[in-house]
């Protein structure tokens, strides 16, 4: 049975834990702004969101929070990947530079291509591989789709559970969808040296505190 109000709990749920500045929304702005598989990034970032949450809210989430090895296992391993793309991020950003895959011309940020005229990176293959690995090599994924989502949801009645899991995959779908076209549609802007220092450090500073609410979860 569909229930409006538990469905509405899911988005509401889902979007708190995957709107703020992480690993993956980072890794879409820099998608965006490059222009380059930005739909093929996005709905990697939906497919890996959903099928977590799916897993989470069949009981395997329930599971892993009852299991204190597990939970910590994510905690510390969520924690320590959180710490080194923060670090990582505010070096980014005091070096300075332009956003990734750009180059500042005349007209402003332009896509950097080799002297075929392609681009100067990889292909769709090479941007699908860069998005799986940001998302499934960051344990703060699992954390919030497996375990916190998919508690959540597993302690409801079986009736309303999947009400709860679609609407977290709707937060999902809508959330990184409109990530990537907000993204492209203000390349010129987001592509600007001293603009995306401020997203590069804005980014560093945010992984930094999940990191410690990570750890002290």
């Amino acid at each position: 049975m569909f229930s409006q109000q538990v469905f509405m709990q899911g988005l509401g749920l889902g979007a708190s834990l995957i709107m703020p500045i992480g690993a993956q929304n980072a890794h879409v702005i820099r998608t965006g702004i490059r222009g380059r598989h930005v739909v093929l990034t996005v709905a990697a970032c939906v497919i890996v969101d959903i099928s977590l949450i799916a897993l989470g809210t069949s009981g395997f989430g329930a599971l892993v929070a009852s299991s204190p090895g597990l939970l910590a296992a994510c905690r510390w391993g969520g924690a320590a990947f959180l710490l080194w793309y923060g670090l990582r991020c505010l070096a980014s950003s005091w070096r300075g530079g332009a956003a990734p895959g750009l180059a500042h011309g005349p007209q402003g940020p332009q896509d950097l291509q080799d002297p075929q005229g392609g681009p100067a990176k990889g292909g769709a293959h090479k941007a699908l591989a860069a998005v799986l690995a940001m998302s499934l090599l960051n344990p703060h994924v699992y954390l919030d789709t497996v375990v916190l989502l998919g508690a959540v949801g597993s302690s409801l009645a079986l009736e309303h559970r999947h009400s709860f899991t679609a609407g977290a995959m709707a937060a999902s779908l809508l959330w990184f969808s409109l990530l990537g076209l907000l993204a492209r549609r203000c390349a010129g802007v987001l592509g600007r040296p001293a603009v995306w220092r401020g997203v590069e450090a804005l980014t560093g500073v945010t992984m930094l505190v999940l990191a410690g609410l990570v750890l002290r979860a």
